[in-house]
């Protein structure tokens, strides 16, 4: 089963593949045939390749403790959403640029596939083994005793596909170090939620439909603040059927009508009012249709709010900017 179908990830956001294979001509097939949204690196030489990955861990680190600090001072009072808008604007594109999938041949003169990997101390990412018909049993043993996520043998009919296939499901797969920090925001009857199959299913299809590229699930206020490809931010604000009537009763109190108010009583629409708070924006919060999320033991709720470009980090943070002005496929003698 596919991990992301267990739960719905809190932290997503698309990252590097590296290729690492002594056959140039096979590189440069891969160079063609991967998507071209992918931020693809490729190596020729082994020490090469080990090298460049081993400079990535102090950059994940101080990646992962940005974020953490975001979740400290949330809990000193300041609000969540405000902070990872700051996050993205900042960072710009360089949490783009760190590799999460690292593909490398077995049979390489100069090193083993497996050597490479077992080189790579301190590097987190996913790996993937390619194999010959006689590398298969070593693959097999790798894989058992968790050396490697993955081995596809070069051989394999559809190889091109099985092997897309293969990294985005590595690349779709949440980052150790990033769930229990966006975690700690959830209610334990939040994470609950997004942890039932139908919605988590639910979240997915939408995130694919929006063309969201980077998301994060936060809990204070309870929903999904998103990026697409272009750096456009929007909100999805998610209300469990029990916060309805409270938040009917907010709308009232703004002077709401008394149609709109019983629509967000029945979870017709939903009120934006906590985006709006912690926006600090003077403008009146509004109304968007909803839509319900049935999940095996509750319902939830949620509705799409676009957030300002204002806030948002614009296309010159964005990452297809990114690919296109970094994402030259060259192969590294």
């Amino acid at each position: 089963m596919n991990p992301t179908t267990l739960s719905f990830p809190l932290y997503r956001r698309p990252g590097g593949v590296v290729f690492l294979d002594d056959d140039r001509d096979y590189l440069e097939m891969l160079a063609e045939v991967m998507p071209p949204d992918w931020y693809v690196r490729l190596f020729l030489r082994p020490v090469a390749c080990i090298e460049f990955l081993q400079q990535e861990p102090p950059l994940w680190e101080a990646d992962a403790w940005a974020q953490q600090e975001i979740v400290n001072r949330w809990r000193q009072g300041a609000s969540l959403i405000p902070q990872i808008l700051q996050y993205w604007r900042e960072d710009g594109t360089a949490r783009f640029a760190l590799t999460q999938v690292c593909v490398v041949d077995y049979s390489m003169p100069a090193m083993s596939g497996l050597r490479v990997l077992s080189a790579l101390t301190g590097w987190s990412g996913s790996r993937i083994l390619l194999t010959g018909r006689a590398d298969e049993q070593l693959a097999v043993s790798a894989f058992n005793r968790g050396l490697i996520n993955q081995f596809i043998p070069k051989q394999s009919a559809e190889i091109r596909l099985r092997l897309t296939d293969a990294i985005q499901s590595l690349r779709q797969f949440p980052h150790a170090r990033h769930q229990p920090t966006w975690r700690a925001t959830l209610t334990r009857e939040q994470h609950a939620l997004l942890c039932d199959p139908a919605i988590a299913q639910a979240l997915e299809h939408l995130t694919r439909r929006q063309g969201w590229i980077e998301h994060v699930v936060i809990g204070s206020p309870f929903g999904v603040l998103a990026l697409d490809q272009k750096g456009g931010v929007s909100w999805l604000q998610l209300e469990p059927a029990e916060n309805l009537p409270e938040l009917a009763e907010m709308a009232a109190s703004q002077g709401w009508d008394a149609p709109t108010v019983q629509d967000i009583r029945a979870g017709k629409r939903l009120l934006d009012l906590e985006l709006q708070l912690a926006l600090g924006t003077r403008q009146q919060a509004q109304p968007r249709q909803a839509f319900a999320m049935a999940g095996e033991s509750a319902r939830l709720y949620a509705a799409l709010f676009a957030v300002n470009e204002t806030f948002s980090p614009g296309f010159m943070r964005s990452h297809e900017r990114f690919i296109a002005t970094c994402g030259e496929r060259r192969l590294q003698d």
